[in-house]
């Protein structure tokens, strides 16, 4: 395929498309309109796409719609806009759903974990489905009382209502960090919890209660932002009694601010004080010294969420999907100091 020069003034249409791939306008229709599989061979239907792209094509999306009977458009209902997390789930669906015609409404539960109402007047009539990040289940109910297929990411598997689930392996993040920790020594520890109820937090708390079974561990509670983390980790830190060598967070934020909790005390990180965080997002590397953490795909975890959504709209049965983690050691933990 030749490389086609853009379209400028008028809109380029599926003819322009078609003469760029060398191909017809129907099999246009059928790449774009996704109903080429099994009529098309896949190396055509990449070469109509990238056609389309070079061309800057855009279908007529509204006419579109008119002869289908939906709207092409799908709801990522997330805890928070403020977790750079979740910015990356959407990324991956979204990217997903571009190549499918599809746009993606990204829609923050009220103040975070509160019930996910309907932010339009009929969800039947603006949606064709809905993917929900990190929610917790009864926040859903909103969406269970429509006809809309609900896909669910990081989720309970056993939450009755969804047509697919897609999870992290956050119980094997879980046991990634405390079989590094013990490995260096520790044996006392704090387990600084977010506070925001999530199936997600509730098993990596499992995890490690069991993966500690022979070790003292005391947990604490605290919002997802660095302040609320700052004081509840100061708090414990200087409670009476031994105290631990290595602090246990649920995410990121949370390790962010036992490392000023820890630089008020007097407390050196790594040398008095170890921590690990949970996500690899940005803040990560930002700290010093910078964080042993627990990596998730986040962007790979969002395009898997939106696929399976597609397979549902499909009539396909999704396939269920545990995504794989990885533990990042870096700076903050090192062995347990002596007694």
């Amino acid at each position: 395929m030749h490389t086609p020069e853009p379209v400028t003034g008028a809109r380029p249409t599926s003819r322009d498309v078609a003469r760029a791939a060398g191909v017809s306008q129907a099999t246009v229709s059928l790449v774009l309109g996704d109903k080429w599989r099994g009529r098309v061979s896949e190396r055509t239907a990449g070469t109509v796409r990238e056609a389309a792209r070079a061309l800057g094509y855009r279908p007529n999306l509204a006419a579109r719609n008119l002869r289908l009977g939906r709207t092409r458009t799908a709801l990522l209902v997330v805890p928070a806009l403020t977790n750079e997390f979740f910015a990356h789930v959407y990324t991956g669906a979204a990217a997903v759903a571009a190549d499918h015609g599809f746009g993606v409404v990204l829609y923050p539960s009220p103040d975070g974990t509160g019930p996910a109402r309907d932010p339009f007047a009929s969800a039947q009539a603006a949606l064709d489905g809905v993917l929900a990040s990190s929610m917790a289940t009864e926040a859903l109910a909103a969406f269970r009382t429509t006809d809309l297929p609900l896909v669910m990411l990081d989720s309970d598997p056993a939450a009755p209502g969804a047509a697919a689930h897609v999870n992290l392996d956050v119980a094997e993040g879980m046991r990634l960090v405390t079989t590094h920790l013990l490995a260096l020594g520790h044996r006392s520890f704090l387990h600084l919890a977010s506070a925001a109820p999530s199936w997600t937090f509730d098993v990596r708390a499992a995890v490690l209660a069991e993966a500690l079974g022979g070790s003292g561990v005391r947990t604490v509670r605290a919002p997802l932002n660095v302040a609320d983390a700052r004081e509840a980790a100061g708090r414990a830190l200087a409670a009476p009694g031994p105290r631990p060598t290595a602090v246990i967070c649920d995410d990121d934020i949370l390790a962010a601010g036992v490392c000023k909790a820890a630089r008020r005390l007097g407390l050196r990180v790594p040398e008095d004080l170890s921590v690990t965080g949970f996500d690899d997002m940005a803040l990560a590397t930002a700290v010093e010294p910078e964080l042993t953490t627990v990596r998730l795909p986040a962007e790979e975890f969002g395009r898997r969420g939106m696929e399976a959504l597609l397979a549902v709209l499909a009539g396909a049965p999704p396939r269920p999907a545990v995504l794989p983690v990885e533990l990042v050691p870096r700076g903050s933990t090192a062995p347990a100091p002596a007694a």
